[in-house]
Formats: C-alpha cells, structure tokens, sequence
C-alpha cells in the first residue's frame, strides 16, 4: 500500500501544475529534496486533497479558466496542501513520550465552488500508537472515540469499514469528507511512542520532517513553529541532556525532570526530524519503585507500581557467556525479501558472537533442518560453515510447524549455570496449536527453574498471531519485537538479537513483593537486566510497601548481587497512561492464551479509560454539524446521506494487529497480502452508481431512437423498448452485485 499512496502523492503534484498564481506568481520556495521525499512517503503530519476528477484543481483565489479535462483520476491523486502553522509538545516519561500536533492546512488547490475529501496522514515514531483526532472544517467538525466493540448496534458496520488504518503499520490516515476548496483545516493529533535506548541514553525520535511543497507560495505568510517539551525520568536524579534536532531553550529544570522550549518565525516549515537524547548517568546499577495510588474510575482498583532498573552508563560490567539456537520460519511465505533480511540480520548476529559462545541454527518450515545436531563453538571457522550452510539451506518453501523446531531448540541447550541458554524465535505464521505450544512450554521451563532458557521472539506481518509470540516471550523470561514491512525486518531483527543477548544480572527477584498480600506483574515473569536496555515492568498490587525493597540476581561471575532500590510516591507521573499499553497488550495475551472472557472486557475497559486502542475497541470518528447542533446521536454508515440534524458516525477499521491468520499461512500468502488498500472505500459504490447512470443514459438514448423507429413500424418499437428494458434491468442486477460486493 505504501507504493499506492507515493504513486498517489505522485499525480497530486503533477496536478499542481495546473494551478494559477496570476501573471506575477511568487517564486515557489524549492528545497533540496531528501530521499524520503522522492518516495512520497509522509515524514510529518500531513493533508492531503483526494483528487478523483482533475477539472476540480485550481486556485480558489484566482480562477485559471483552463479547458476543461476530461476523465477521472484513478486511483485518486493526493495534492499535498499548504501547511499555514505547526505546534508540537511532547511530555516523555521513562521510554514513552506522548505526542500532540496542532496544524492548520488550506485548501490551495480545489477551486472555491468545488468540494473534495482530504486524506490525513500522521506518521509516528517508535511502536507509535494513535490516541485521538479533532478536526476542525468552516461547517463541520469531527473527532474520534473508542467505543466497545461488542457495544456497536451493527457488527457489520465495523466489520466492513474501509478508513482509518496504519500504513506500515506506522502511519495513521483517515478521510475528511467533503471539504470545500479554500477551506481551512485545523487538526490536532495525539500518539504515544518508545524512546529507543542506546550506549547509557535514551533518545527520542519525532517524525517532523516537511516536503517543501508544503509551504505557501500563494502569498507571503508569517509561519511559526512552536515546539514545548518537557521530560520526567521518574528517576529523581540529575538528567543529563544529549543532542538534540532543534534549538531548545531551557524553561525548567528539576531534580529528574526538565522542560524546553522552541518557537520561531521561519522561512521554510522544518525539514529535519525532531530528535533529542538524554542519559541518568550511574557508574552502578541503578533502580526505583514508584507508587501511584489509582483513581476511583479506574477499572482496576488495586495500587499501580513500576519497578525499574537501569544498566551502568559505563559498560564496565562483564556480560554473561550465551548458548544460542536460532529458529528461523523459512516456509514459502517467507520468500524474497523476508527470508533475505533475516539472512542479513542473522549473519550480522552471528559474527557479533563472543569465542566463548556457543550456538546452533535450525530452519523450520513443515520439518526442521539443524546446522549441526550440537552446539558449535563461534569460531571464525564454524561461522564461516554456518554460513554457507544458511545460503544453501534458506530455501522458502512448504508449510509452517513450530513445535517441534521449538522443542529441538530446548533440548539442545544444556542445564549448566554458568551461561545463559537463549533461543530466537523467527516466524511470520501462525499454527493450530499455540495454546499448547506455551502450555507444554511453561510445564517444562518451571522444572528447569533459573536454568531454563531465555526464549524471543520475532513476528513478521500480520498473518502471525503477535499475543503467541509475546506469551512465549512472557513464559520465558525473553523479548519480542515485530517488524510489519519489509524494509524493517533487517534492523529490528539485529537489534533484538544483539541487544537481549547482553545479559548483566540474571534471575531477579524483587524481595517485597512475596510480602504483599498480592501482586501482578506485565510482564507476568522479570527478564533478566541486559546491558543494552533498562529493565522496566509495572504491575497492581494489594498491601503495605515499606520505604525500600531489596533487588537480588546473580552476576556473570556467578556471584550474587542485591541492591536497595528507593520506593517514592509519583508525582507528576501519570502511571496509567505511561503502562498502558503495556497492561492491554500483556492481559490481551492473558485472555487469548486462557481464553478468559473477563480478561478481555478487562481490556476493553482499560482501553476506554486510557485511550490506547486495543483488540476489542474500535475507533469512530463523529462528525458534528456547526450550523444545526443536536443531541441527537445516531450510528449511520459512512455511505448514508448527509442530514443536517444528526450527528454522524464513520466507522473506522480496527487498529489491533489481530490474533493470527491460520489460513493465510497455510496458503502461504506473503507479508505485503495483509496490508489493507488505501482507496478501498465507499467510493467504490459511487463509481458503480456513476457507471449505472452512464447505463441508463444509453438506455435514454435508446429510447429516442425507439421513437424514431415507431414511424416506421409499431412491431419494431415494441420489440426494440422490451430489448434495452431487459438490458437496463441486467445493468441495475449488474451493479446491485458491486455494491454486495463491495459492501459484504
């Protein structure tokens, strides 16, 4: 789809060609254009005029009067328009920043009698997650909701809506109806998303980076960029800043929190993303427990914590030596640039290993293919076999079956302590028996206790079931990640394996929490503290906390560790909206592996009180009239006529990624099959209606000359009106079966 939307965006400017800024135009402001524009991809906030008849561009302010064109744009062009002003502020907690946009955009290129939709794309930073939309239009207004899935009158409505998904699973767009040319947007977007962590700091990454042809060559304009910032580590010591995209100025600063702020008049709308990196520098391990004490509308009413500890900014301590089988989906499916990346990724790991490594890799599809039936010693010489082993055995083809390499992998690994077993997990499918497959895995890591090997894993696409992936992660003690497109595979691959496999401080324990008188961790099990990221985990629980807890593991050397970790109150730190996400999608896992039907309302509860969508909540956009406002409310479909009295509802599709699709593995349909269509909507319904009545003029035309012939002969007006009746009929038959089609 991501083509789909650049070949889009490519016609769009084409069309701006026909616009007029009369006989003395302003000289365009032309930039150097950045590789991510010459794909068209957005790389900011971004609105777009959906253009499906060309006769409509032109400047509302001065009128071309160009002949007209013919035939219709298809699939629809997408006209970026001029962006009049931008504000972003961004509150970061930990490794989560929530985000809000406010921008104004105006219809430059509708000419003012004529009315189109605007497409809204929102790109978003690290496993962004989309919160809520307003829209502002001179006669209408729209903003969305999370409603209950189970709630909506008609399950049919959500099923088949079109609008309102991820593209890449990174980019949020959906369609303002019917604006009119001239018109000014005002939208305000918020997200959530991760701050990546890197050699002791964390850093922040924004998509803000503008295409030149957005901004305003019509007329001079004031354009002010505005961006606040502030920062809370939740660590109560000093915040040490990093490098940062933009000129900052400081406005707060506090023990463990900052503020920072950016505003200016500029020439051209910023062309670089906002970035910004910051560490809580500690030569020694260094943890905190927050306490936050919930609300009464929470759905939970158990006391919320967070316990986190973070590695030494100096990587002074020794890391544990590693047994690593990687377990690598190479089923048909996976052909092409799939398998190629996870060759890339998997190469770029192997060659990472320390000498005193072992590992073993086993490629799986309908049965499973082993480099070596022990672990082998990383050697430059078992490398270089592994190697060509990888090149003549990756070959994509046959089904998928996960079990058994699963259970290769387990029983290879050895029972020692002195290192730390892992195993990689690669799939892009999902199979019949998940439930068992963490069942049976659970029974056995439990008799192995603290010996019991370290299990990630790594979804490709949507066709996998991710809550498989991310319990199998839970149960043991490892990490997941997923990469939805093909161009992230390789990096987020490499990353997973190179950075979880830097064990400092394994089989944590915190103390206290044998003491309450109950407790639930997300995730349900502690990983072990890795060098390469901190280790933070919330959870609810039921009792009296004292002043401190103390922290045990056990060190490289084998040596044991504890440390006294302070217990604070959180202040000014949202602990619901910073866990979240992590809560839903670490219960969602709970209720499809227990298959609990109270687990999943639990979810959609949350999911209403925090915003964050889920699995079982759908987002709608409501649009509500300025000219007539009502009470009244009711759901209608996104294809029902306009009143002016009725708050309207468009449905928009699900953001979940889902829970697997059994026969799309089976088929072996590639990772780009599940990728939703961008101009997969109701139009489609309009083109049919639009061919029908092109249908029925022929049939108007047939008539007139039926009624020439009736000169002739009466016999050969009857015989010629029941023909074109019949084949009028067989029309109307014809696009009543598009719409079903179209419509479900």
């Amino acid at each position: 789809m991501a083509d789909e939307f650049a070949t889009s965006v490519d016609m769009g400017l084409q069309l701006t060609k026909r616009i007029y800024y009369g006989k003395n135009p302003p000289k365009p402001l032309v930039m150097e254009k950045k590789s991510s524009e010459i794909n068209n991809l957005p790389t900011a906030p971004m609105v777009y005029a959906v253009v499906k008849d060309p006769s409509m561009v032109d400047n509302p302010d001065i009128p071309s009067y160009q002949p007209y064109v013919y035939g219709r744009s298809d699939p629809p062009a997408l006209i970026p328009l001029d962006m009049q002003g931008i504000a972003m502020e961004v509150d970061c907690y930990m490794d989560t920043a929530f985000v809000t946009v406010n921008g104004t955009w105006r219809m430059h290129c509708i000419a003012s009698s004529r009315y189109c939709d605007c497409r809204i794309a929102v790109p978003m930073g690290e496993q962004g997650s989309v919160l809520g939309v307003e829209i502002e239009t001179p006669s209408r207004s729209y903003s969305t909701l999370l409603i209950e899935s189970n709630d909506t009158k008609d399950a049919g409505l959500v099923a088949n809506a079109k609008d309102g998904f991820l593209l890449n699973r990174r980019i949020y767009t959906l369609k303002v109806p019917q604006v009119a040319g001239g018109s000014i947007l005002s939208v305000k977007v918020s997200w959530s998303q991760k701050l990546l962590y890197q050699d002791g700091q964390f850093s922040l990454n924004i998509p803000f980076s503008f295409p030149w042809h957005v901004n305003p060559i019509a007329k001079l304009l004031c354009k002010k960029e505005r961006i606040r910032l502030n920062v809370n580590s939740g660590m109560g010591k000093e915040i040490l800043c990093g490098s940062c995209s933009h000129p900052l100025k400081e406005t707060r600063r506090l023990v463990g929190s900052l503020g920072f702020l950016y505003e200016s008049e500029v020439r051209a709308w910023s062309m670089d993303d906002f970035s910004f990196s910051y560490k809580v520098h500690s030569s020694e391990i260094l943890g905190s427990v927050l306490l936050n004490r919930v609300s009464m509308l929470d759905v939970d009413q158990r006391e919320m914590f967070c316990f986190n500890l973070y590695p030494p900014t100096v990587n002074a301590m020794k890391v544990f030596r590693k047994e690593v089988v990687y377990v690598v989906d190479i089923s048909a499916s996976m052909q092409g640039r799939p398998l190629e990346n996870v060759k890339s990724a998997l190469l770029a790991a192997l060659s990472k290993l320390s000498p005193a490594d072992t590992f073993n890799v086993i490629a799986f599809n309908g049965k499973s293919l082993l480099f070596s039936s022990s672990m082998e010693p990383s050697g430059k010489e078992s490398i270089g076999k592994a190697t060509q082993w990888i090149d003549q055995n990756f070959v994509a083809e046959g089904g998928t079956d996960i079990s058994l390499p699963l259970n290769q992998a387990i029983e290879m690994l050895s029972k020692n302590g002195d290192s730390i077993p892992l195993v990689f997990l690669i799939t892009d499918g999902s199979v019949g028996d998940e439930r068992e497959i963490c069942e049976a895995l659970r029974g056995r890591l439990m008799k192995r206790g603290l010996n019991a090997p370290r299990i990630s894993t790594f979804g490709i696409g949507l066709y996998c079931n991710h809550y498989f992936l991310q319990m199998l992660a839970q149960i043991g003690r490892g990490y997941y990640d997923a990469a939805y497109d093909l161009d992230s595979i390789s990096s987020r691959l490499e990353r997973l394996l190179n950075g979880t496999s830097s064990v400092i401080l394994a089989d944590l324990k915190i103390e206290a929490l044998e003491s309450l008188d109950s407790f639930e961790l997300y995730p349900c099990y502690l990983p072990d503290l890795l060098s390469s990221r901190p280790l933070i985990v919330s959870g609810r629980f039921i009792g009296t906390c004292s002043g401190s807890v103390k922290v045990s593991g056990t060190l490289a050397d084998l040596s044991s560790f504890v440390v006294d970790v302070k217990v604070q109150k959180a202040k000014d730190f949202p602990l619901e909206r910073v866990f979240a996400r992590r809560q839903i999608e670490t219960i969602t896992a709970n209720a499809w592996f227990s298959e609990n039907n109270q687990l999943e309302e639990m979810v959609a509860k949350l999911s209403l009180q925090t915003g964050v969508p889920s699995e079982y909540t759908n987002l709608v956009l409501v649009e509500n009239l300025k000219e007539k406002q009502t009470s009244k409310l009711e759901t209608v479909d996104e294809k029902a006529s306009d009143q002016l009295n009725v708050k309207k509802i468009i449905y928009l599709r699900a953001l979940g990624v889902g829970f697997g699709n059994l026969k799309a593995t089976a088929d072996n349909l590639p990772v780009e099959a599940a990728e939703p269509k961008l101009h997969e909507t109701s139009e489609m319904v309009f083109s049919a209606a639009s061919n029908l009545c092109g249908k029925l003029c022929d049939f108007c035309c047939c008539m007139c000359f039926i009624q020439f012939c009736s000169r002739v002969s009466d016999r050969c007006a009857v015989t010629l009106a029941q023909l074109c009746t019949a084949l009028a009929c067989f029309e109307c038959i014809s696009f009543c079966c598009e719409v079903c089609g179209e419509c479900g």
